[in-house]
Order: structure tokens, then sequence, then C-alpha cells
């Protein structure tokens, strides 16, 4: 993993409203005790002191984070967020073929003492995610996700409940990848050595796209080295 030393390395960009940040996966967007690494927050007044986050992502994914530069930009985009003004997509890559076109999935969820989703049709909020396939491999499948509500691990608790859990989620029913299971003649010297492919949620928050200060936004994060990779992988051998 790449350690960050300021946010200006992950900025793809700015105006004077709002920064837009690429995250790289394994980093906290606020404050976590568990954590030595520096967190987005702490990068974020590193670089300017009236920074302030707009929305949050799970610390193993990745991509685009909204962070206003004024007290006014966060409040435009509290009520944006609040009245789902800003469509958010993520990719996600998940096991098993699914091909499927604006599929929605609309499950309540509620959240243990633990912090991890679960779909509570008594007393659940209601949650909303659309998907879309985007590429169909032979054991796997690359999706967009748009979520319509922001509950909490919203698109990994939905596609785990439709028995599509994204890759390497362990917390939800996902497993690791090898490259073993789908390179022909594939050599590991030492079986017990080879390690996943992947060693996160394969998750990407990919595009924002919203109206703020009669301006119009969309802006894009491109994929981090390892999921660029994992993706190459599957061009290669699963195809």
């Amino acid at each position: 993993m790449k350690h960050l030393h300021s946010l200006k390395e992950i900025i793809i960009y700015e105006d004077e409203h709002f920064v837009f940040i690429n995250k790289p996966a394994f980093y906290s967007s606020l404050d976590d005790r568990h954590d030595d690494n520096l967190s987005i927050i702490k990068l974020a007044k590193k670089y300017n002191e009236e920074l302030r986050l707009c929305h949050r992502l799970d610390k193993e994914t990745s991509g685009i984070l909204l962070i206003a530069k004024s007290d006014e930009a966060y409040r435009e985009m509290a009520i944006k967020f609040e009245k789902r003004e800003v469509e958010k997509t993520y990719h996600a890559i998940v096991a098993g073929q699914l091909m499927v076109s604006n599929q929605e999935i609309i499950l309540p969820l509620s959240q243990t003492k633990k912090g991890l989703a679960f779909v509570d049709k008594k007393e659940g909020k209601p949650s909303k995610t659309i998907i879309s396939t985007l590429k169909l491999y032979k054991h796997f499948t690359l999706l967009a996700c748009k979520p319509v509500t922001g509950r909490l691990h919203q698109i990994r608790i939905h596609l785990a409940s439709q028995n599509f859990p994204i890759v390497s989620d362990e917390s939800y029913g996902g497993k690791k990848v090898f490259l073993s299971q789908f390179k022909p003649k594939f050599k590991e010297g030492k079986w017990e050595n080879e390690e996943p492919i992947i060693k996160r949620v394969v998750l990407h928050a990919y595009q924002l796209s919203f109206t703020a200060f009669n301006k119009p936004y969309l802006i894009t994060a491109e994929y981090h080295k390892d999921f660029t990779v994992f993706v190459k992988h599957l061009e290669k051998y699963d195809n």
C-alpha cells in the first residue's frame, strides 16, 4: 500500500467550492483510534483548515470523495445528499455471472452493535440500490451500482442478499480470489504461499454527479492499481 503524505497526491479536481479526491483503500475517512494511518480528514485539514468531508467511504473502499471548502458549500451538499440529488456510481466485482440492467434491489436495512448491516424487514430503514452489468466474465461480473439511499454497507449487503457477494468481502460472504482458480496451467512453486489477487473488498466509488452553485459536476475517479490489476487478470484469463 502506498503511503500518502499530502492530500495533493489524490486530488482529481478542485474549484472554489469543492475538492474531489480519489481515496486509496485502507484509509479511514474520519479519525480511527485503531488505525495508525493518517485519516483523510487529517490530510484534508493539513491541506486547508476549512475543509469538511461531505460524505464517507468505508475504509477498504477506494474512489471518489467530495470535500467542501466552506460552510456554505458543506450546507449546500448536506441538503443535496438529504434530498438524494447526488448520483453516486460505484463499480464492484462479484463472484458468479449476473446479467442485469437497472435492476432495483429494495430491502430495508439495520445494523448490528458490531457495525455490520443486515436485512431487517421489521424495523430496517428503506434502502434501494440500482445495479447494471458492465462486463461479464466466466466466473465473475463487473457491476455498476447506484445507491439511491446511503445506508451503512448498503451495496455490500444488497449484493450479498442476492447471493452475489463482492469479491473479498468476507464480512458478507465474499471470498478471496487466487489466480490459480482461473488461470490455466497456473504454476506455483509452493501452493500454500499463493497470495490473493486483491486484498480488500473489490468496491470502488467511480463517479459523482450533481449540480451546485449553478454548475453541473460530473467527476470520475480512475481505478487504483489493485483493482486495475484484478480486471486485467479477468480480461486475460477469465474472458
